[in-house]
Order: C-alpha cells, then sequence, then structure tokens
C-alpha cells in the first residue's frame, strides 16, 4: 500500500547507508525527502531540503529513517517519537530494554513504527528458515561477516536470528569443549554461540550452522551492495505510517 506526498527526514545521512536511502527516496514518486541529519554535515537549505547537524532543526515530516550509530540510536527515535515522526530503524544496537521503553512510548503517543535489524529480503528470509529449521535442528551456530566499519559486534541480525531460532526449540546438548583461547567459541545468545567476522571485502553475510547425528544443514545470505537492503527501505517507507505499533523486524510487515 502506498501513502502518497509523505515526507520523509533522514538521521545519519552522510553515512553510507543514509546516501542510499536518500537517493532511493529521490526516485519514489510518493514520498520528498525534506531534511537530513548527521553530526557532522555541512548545514545546507535548497529548495525543501535542509541538512543540518542540529537534530532540533530537522523539519516537521511523517517518516524518520534512522541509520546512525549504536551509541546515539536510543536517543534518536525518543526524540523522533515525541516530535511526531513515525520511525524507521536501521541502526542496531538497541537493547532489548531500550527496545521495550520504545515500543511503550510509541504506544503512549499513538505513534507506529518499525525497527529492522536488517533490510535486506535475503536476510529476512534466511531468519525466517532457521526457525522452522530450528524445530528439527535444536544445535546450531551462527557465523556474520561484515565490513570492518560496523561499529557493533554481534550484528543485530545474528542476534535477531538466534532469538528467532531459540523460540523454536527444545535445549540443545551442551559443548564440553574448553577454550584454550578465551572467546574462541563465539559469544552466547540464549546458549547459541554467535562468531563474528570483521574484514575488508565484506559488506554483510550470515551463516547459520545446524548439527545433527549423521547430518548437517547450513542457511546462508549474503549482501554484496547496500542497495540489496533499499527494498526493505522502500517497503517500509509504504507501510510505516499505517502501523499501530513500533513494530520489530521487516518479516512482520511483508505482505
Amino acid at each position: 500500500m502506498n501513502n502518497p506526498n509523505k515526507t520523509v527526514v533522514i538521521a545519519g545521512i552522510t553515512g553510507a547507508m543514509g546516501q542510499q536511502a536518500a537517493e532511493l527516496i529521490g526516485t519514489l514518486t510518493d514520498f520528498t525527502l525534506v531534511g537530513g541529519f548527521a553530526p557532522h554535515a555541512t548545514p545546507q537549505a535548497k529548495s525543501n531540503l535542509l541538512i543540518t547537524n542540529k537534530i532540533e532543526e530537522l523539519p516537521p515530516a511523517d517518516i524518520w529513517i534512522d541509520f546512525t550509530v549504536p551509541s546515539v540510536v536510543f536517543k534518536n527515535i525518543r526524540y523522533a517519537i515525541s516530535h511526531g515522526y513515525h520511525p524507521i530503524v536501521g541502526t542496531t544496537g538497541l537493547t532489548a530494554q531500550e527496545v521495550l521503553e520504545l515500543q511503550e512510548m510509541a504506544l503512549h503517543d499513538h505513534r507506529g513504527g518499525l525497527i529492522a535489524p536488517n533490510f535486506g529480503l535475503s536476510a529476512v528470509l534466511l531468519m525466517k528458515f532457521a526457525k522452522e529449521a530450528a524445530q528439527y535442528f535444536p544445535d546450531v551456530e551462527i557465523i556474520e561477516m561484515h565490513h570492518p566499519g560496523k561499529k557493533d559486534a554481534p550484528s543485530g541480525t545474528a542476534i535477531a536470528t538466534a532469538n528467532a531460532i531459540n523460540a523454536n526449540r527444545d535445549p540443545s546438548s551442551p559443548s564440553n569443549s574448553t577454550e584454550t583461547i578465551a572467546g574462541v567459541r563465539g559469544g552466547q545468545v540464549n546458549g547459541i554461540p554467535i562468531h563474528s567476522v570483521r574484514l575488508p571485502g565484506y559488506v554483510a553475510h550470515e551463516q547459520v550452522l545446524f548439527g545433527a547425528p549423521g547430518e548437517a544443514l547450513t542457511i546462508r545470505q549474503d549482501s554484496f551492495d547496500r542497495k540489496s537492503f533499499m527494498a526493505g527501505v522502500k517497503l517500509a517507507c509504504q507501510k510505516v505510517t499505517t502501523l499501530q505499533s513500533l513494530v520489530v523486524g521487516l518479516e512482520n510487515i511483508l505482505d
């Protein structure tokens, strides 16, 4: 469903994902970019677009797209909800408690929005398939691989994947291995090891490895270009103003 003539601001507009989002909005006839914010942005105003380095100078708009950094995203989305924007949050790093607080705030203010650990459709489908497989393969580990500029580890997608798997499996067999190097077995989310890789040449990739006696199942997705995330951002823009709550997960707004 399209929402004609909706206005948009982008927090983190100077970053790689923010620039991609700005380019996307420029191609959509039903949406207009009216503002952009980044702490190091060079202020400029031309026609109907204001770029600023002061969040309070952003113009009113229907939609707030956030591609910033984990250290400021919670504060940003509190500001967005309290100032009448429908937030679309692509920044990872929110804690479970912070998400709950934002959801309660959005509900109180009757402000629907979306928090998406990943806008890539391949990643969303990976989580869906992994959750289904967990019913039959409770023993699992996750490897996520990103570019070295990613600010958080593990990725929000990997955490969301682990939570989805855990919700649909019986407890697995505990590992008896001993770490001779601390952390070599990865971090634990609900007893599921997650291994994070940060290397040049990677964009965003995830593998979910299931094991059982005599067989194994591997589910993998690869995002080779940030443009691949824009289909999910477009979908979020089209639906966010119709939401009645702050929804977590792109899969929850797919038709």
